[in-house]
């Protein structure tokens, strides 16, 4: 062989081989995920959403590339970043605790596969015709937030049965999902005979004046909807409730770990871990169609004993005795 001739064959092997990854790379699966917060507030359940995958054979960066949609807690973005990913043509529209994030996807594309996971009901939402045959190109996870949201009340009333009011703190621009939570735990309070006075916020600058109302107003205790805003300032959140010195409930675990009084909500590591294997089984070549909603099996609720210290309140023992979780 020439000298010319092998510089030749030798520049052309070493130009395919990147082609040749780059070939590979391109024809991975890639998935599309959307969610309401950002990264550095849902690094636990994320792992767990990868879990999922990871069970169905599928890793990030080896037969898989994810590609991250972040709304910042802005939900008037979701229209905007769900058409980007359909732009991109994933294979997946992922679309984690959002119930406005998926109905955006869902608006965004008829064809590609879109696994949810929401807080209400996707039949009511218009989402799938059914639970166990959702039809069409969208299934899931669902955590009815919405018997939750009662079950939270019951438990902080059962803390500091002589609070009335209570305030229910929720975020209007999540309208479909608020609306059902705002009047189902209006007719628990009734149940209970306790006043409910219903807080807006759509972002943590509003946080401040929804403490000054609950003053006013003259609410004793604060139950918090499970909503992608709370979780993402919940260091905030926790530390306005102790400033105003107001006994809460949230619907994440990570808010009493972060100081919260205590938290009640389904398991949302395992409800990211089932919304992997929906994934993994869609990329396998399963359908969307014939895949059931996932419906929550396991519930935790967390106490922050260092908090009620902090408030003056004794747990009563009752209580103790069914929390998952006891923070010193």
């Amino acid at each position: 062989m020439q000298r010319r001739q092998f510089i030749t064959f030798v520049g052309g092997t070493v130009m395919a081989w990147p082609l040749s990854a780059r070939a590979q790379q391109s024809a991975m699966p890639v998935v599309g995920l959307l969610h309401p917060g950002r990264p550095d507030s849902y690094t636990q359940p994320l792992a767990a959403f990868q879990k999922g995958l990871n069970e169905l054979g599928f890793v990030d960066g080896q037969n898989l590339a994810i590609e991250y949609r972040w709304a910042d807690t802005e939900y008037e973005r979701f229209p905007s970043l769900a058409a980007d990913l359909v732009r991109r043509q994933v294979n997946v529209v992922v679309v984690l605790a959002s119930t406005p994030g998926t109905l955006a996807a869902k608006a965004a594309t008829t064809t590609i596969p879109i696994v949810f996971g929401i807080g209400g009901d996707p039949v009511a939402l218009g989402l799938v015709a059914s639970m166990r045959r959702p039809g069409g190109n969208m299934t899931g996870v669902t955590l009815l937030n919405v018997a939750v949201l009662s079950k939270r009340l019951g438990l902080l009333h059962e803390l500091v049965p002589t609070a009335s009011p209570i305030a229910l703190l929720v975020n209007p621009s999540n309208p479909m999902q608020t609306d059902a939570e705002t009047r189902e735990l209006q007719a628990a309070a009734r149940a209970l005979g306790l006043e409910l006075h219903v807080l807006n916020a759509s972002s943590d600058g509003e946080f401040e004046a929804v403490f000054t109302t609950l003053l006013e107003r003259g609410a004793k205790a604060l139950v918090v909807q499970s909503d992608g805003l709370f979780t993402s300032q919940r260091d905030r959140l926790v530390a306005l409730a102790a400033r105003y010195a107001v006994p809460a409930i949230y619907g994440r675990r990570e808010i009493a770990e972060a100081g919260g009084l205590m938290s009640y909500a389904n398991d949302f590591a395992d409800s990211y871990r089932q919304a992997g294997i929906c994934c993994g089984r869609i990329l396998k070549g399963e359908k969307p169609a014939d895949l059931p909603v996932i419906q929550p099996t396991k519930f935790e609720f967390v106490i922050n004993l260092k908090t009620a210290r902090t408030l003056g309140l004794t747990v009563p023992p009752g209580l103790l005795a069914i929390a998952d979780e006891v923070i010193e």
